[in-house]
């Protein structure tokens, strides 16, 4: 993960809706794909990664403040 520099208010903002539609883009397409197969099991497996990129996020992002800090 590149690490971020924030020099005012609205980077942060900017970051994250940047990092929301790469996770998108990335997860989305194949469970809407899953879900419209009825493959319950292909569904399970993208529904999780789907949580799993999004908890990484989270945790990068807490993790850089903790560094920093």
């Amino acid at each position: 993960m590149v690490a971020l520099v924030i020099n005012n208010r609205g980077e942060p903002a900017q970051w994250a809706v940047e990092r929301a539609n790469a996770i998108i883009v990335e997860h989305v397409s194949t469970l809407a794909t899953a879900a419209r197969s009825d493959d319950k099991a292909e569904l399970a497996i993208s529904a999780n990664a789907l949580g799993q990129a999004i908890d990484d996020s989270l945790l990068g992002t807490f993790d850089c403040r903790v560094d920093n800090e």
